[in-house]
């Protein structure tokens, strides 16, 4: 992994899997600044108290971050138990906000990841209402758009991540073509996190039998962690709009 001397800041890493990217990527030599809404539990070069769901706290929030950014892991989430509204305002809107606010700050073969999600699988079913979720410009028109084209209550956190793998390819080009910057995103299965159980309220029991006889058992964290850092490093330099499982097979067992 070649992250010497890199400043890498990770939403969402307090704890969880945002934390094992932390603690992985410092190890391999990053300069990591941490932006969550509590208070950490890893070791960090920086810290950045941050809302995702309020553009106005991002927009505050970014005065605090460093001038130059080599990376960007967009770990931060909600589970779909949370009210729809906060699940679009964290997991896509403030999530968009944020890293549009930071590509200026990138060089040259910066890298940017967005944790999306196996439940985002099913994006191709909706592809043409997630690209015009895409062509939104900022958190207003997205929200409005929203406004006019609900999202159900059930539905919303695989929504979202579907959304987000869509606008990461879209937005991937853009970048690497107009930027020399790469974006890709990262879809885990169930992973040992906090959060595991309201996956499983959210999915229901059926969903979730019938899950798990596909997998040998769910994540750790620090598994999602190496693919990460991967696709933060040089070594990942030809790597662009991709979207990586790392489920244990999962989406294969599928086909």
């Amino acid at each position: 992994m070649k992250l010497h001397g890199k400043t890498i800041v990770i939403t969402g890493a307090s704890s969880g899997i945002g934390g094992e990217v932390a603690r992985l990527a410092r190890f391999h030599g990053a300069h990591v600044i941490g932006v969550d809404r509590n208070d950490p539990m890893v070791t960090l070069d920086g810290f950045v108290k941050m809302d995702l769901g309020d553009p106005a706290a991002i927009d505050a929030a970014i005065s605090h971050l460093p001038a130059q950014i080599d990376g960007l892991v967009n770990a931060a989430g909600v589970p779909g138990t949370v009210d729809r509204d906060v699940v679009a305002r964290v997991n896509y809107l403030g999530l968009r906000h944020l890293t549009d606010a930071l590509v200026p700050r990138m060089p040259k073969g910066g890298s940017i990841v967005n944790f999306a999600s196996i439940l985002g699988v099913e994006w191709p079913k909706r592809l043409d209402a997630h690209k015009q979720l895409a062509a939104t410009a900022g958190f207003a028109a997205g929200k409005a758009w929203l406004d006019a084209n609900p999202v159900a209550q059930e539905t919303c956190y695989q929504y979202f991540k579907e959304a987000l793998i869509v606008w990461t390819k879209k937005r991937s080009v853009e970048l690497f073509m107009q930027h020399d910057i790469r974006m890709n995103s990262v879809a885990p299965g169930p992973v040992f996190t906090p959060i595991l159980g309201d996956f499983v309220s959210m999915l229901g029991q059926e969903r979730v039998e019938r899950d798990s006889a596909l997998m040998k058992r769910p994540a750790l964290a620090d598994e999602v962690a190496g693919p990460v850092v991967f696709l933060c490093s040089d070594d990942a330099r030809w790597v662009v709009g991709a979207n990586l499982p790392v489920d244990g097979g999962v989406e294969a067992a599928y086909v």
